[in-house]
C-alpha cells in the first residue's frame, strides 16, 4: 500500500513566498546541488510531486509549487494580451517561475513540467536559456507538431474539458474522481487525493481562477499560443523526454518526434502509466530524472 501523501511529505517544509508581485506556496526538500523547479498540470497543485520529493533530494534541490491560479498560491489578473507577445497569459505562469528564482537568488535551475508544466518548460527552456540548465519535459503540452508523423487526440481534449467544467462548477467527490481517472484510468487514484483536490477546488476564489483558466485554454485562438517545432529544434538545454505508452492527447510518437527536434535531448518512456507517471511510477520516475540530474 502507498504512504500517505503527509507520510511522502515529512522531512519537506512547505512556505508561502511573497514576493510582492506573486504568493506562491511552495514544498521544498533538503537537498544540495542544482535547484529542480517541479510544475504540475492544469487544475493540479504541488503534490503532484509529493511521492518524489524527498528521493530527489539526494540528488538536488527539488521544489513544487502551486502555479497562480492553482492552490493556495495567488490569483493575479489574466493577462489579456495577444499570443505574438511576450506578456500573454500562459507568459504569466512563467513570469511566476522566474519572480520566484530572483526572489530566492537562484540565477539557474533545472525544471520539470508535467503537462501544462511542460508547456512552462518549454517556454524556459526556449525564451529563457540563460535561467534554464536542464528541462524535464513530463508527458508534456503546448506544442504543435507535424501532424504526419504525430496524432493528436481530439476525444481525450474533449474529455479533459468536460471532467474539468463539471468538477469544477459542481465540486462533488463522485466528478472530481472522474477528472483524476481521466489522468489515471489505469488505477492510481487515492480517496485521499480525492479529498485533497476537493479541498482545494472547493476555494471559492481558486474555483473562479480555474474556470477562467479552462475557458482560456479551450478558447478558438489556443493553438496560436503553441511551441512550433521551429521553436523547438532551437532548444540547446539538456533535456529529457518522459513519456508514457497511454498519455492521452499526445502518445509515444510525439516524445520521438521531440528526440528528432531537440538535438541534446534523452527519451524514457514508462510502460503502464497515463499523464502522472511521478504518481503512478514513483521509483521509476525518480530513478530516471536522478540519473538525468547526475548526468
Amino acid at each position: 500500500m502507498a504512504n500517505s501523501i503527509h507520510v511522502d511529505l515529512l522531512g519537506t517544509e512547505t512556505h508561502f513566498i511573497d514576493t510582492g508581485k506573486y504568493r506562491t506556496r511552495c514544498i521544498s526538500a533538503p537537498g544540495a546541488g542544482e535547484h529542480l523547479f517541479m510544475l504540475h498540470g492544469g487544475g493540479g497543485h504541488a503534490e503532484t510531486y509529493s511521492r518524489n520529493l524527498l528521493t530527489l533530494g539526494q540528488v538536488c534541490q527539488p521544489h513544487a509549487i502551486d502555479f497562480i491560479w492553482h492552490g493556495m498560491s495567488s490569483r493575479p489578473p489574466y493577462s489579456d494580451h495577444g499570443p505574438t507577445t511576450r506578456t500573454h497569459w500562459l507568459s504569466q505562469f512563467t513570469d511566476q517561475l522566474l519572480n520566484l528564482m530572483d526572489h530566492l537568488g537562484i540565477e539557474k535551475a533545472a525544471v520539470e513540467g508535467e503537462s501544462l508544466g511542460g508547456w512552462i518548460a518549454f517556454d524556459m527552456a526556449i525564451n529563457h536559456p540563460d535561467r534554464t540548465s536542464r528541462v524535464i519535459l513530463n508527458t508534456a503540452w503546448g506544442m504543435t507538431l507535424d501532424p504526419s508523423k504525430v496524432h493528436e487526440g481530439a476525444s481525450d481534449l474533449k474529455a479533459l474539458l468536460d471532467t474539468s467544467m463539471n468538477a469544477l462548477l459542481n465540486p462533488t467527490r463522485e466528478l472530481l474522481r472522474k477528472r483524476l481517472d481521466w489522468l489515471m484510468p489505469l488505477g492510481g487514484v487515492t480517496e485521499e487525493l480525492v479529498d485533497l483536490r476537493l479541498a482545494l477546488w472547493s476555494i471559492p476564489e481558486t474555483r473562479r481562477a480555474l474556470v477562467e483558466y479552462y475557458e482560456r485554454l479551450f478558447a478558438p485562438n489556443i493553438t496560436q499560443f503553441y511551441f512550433t517545432e521551429a521553436q523547438i529544434a532551437t532548444i540547446r538545454t539538456p533535456a529529457l523526454v518522459l513519456w508514457t505508452d497511454r498519455n492521452p492527447i499526445h502518445g509515444t510518437d510525439a516524445a520521438h518526434r521531440l528526440i528528432e527536434l531537440m538535438p541534446h535531448a534523452q527519451l524514457h518512456i514508462m510502460a503502464g502509466c497515463a499523464h502522472w507517471p511521478q504518481w503512478e511510477r514513483p521509483v521509476e520516475h525518480d530513478t530516471a530524472v536522478g540519473n538525468f540530474m547526475r548526468s
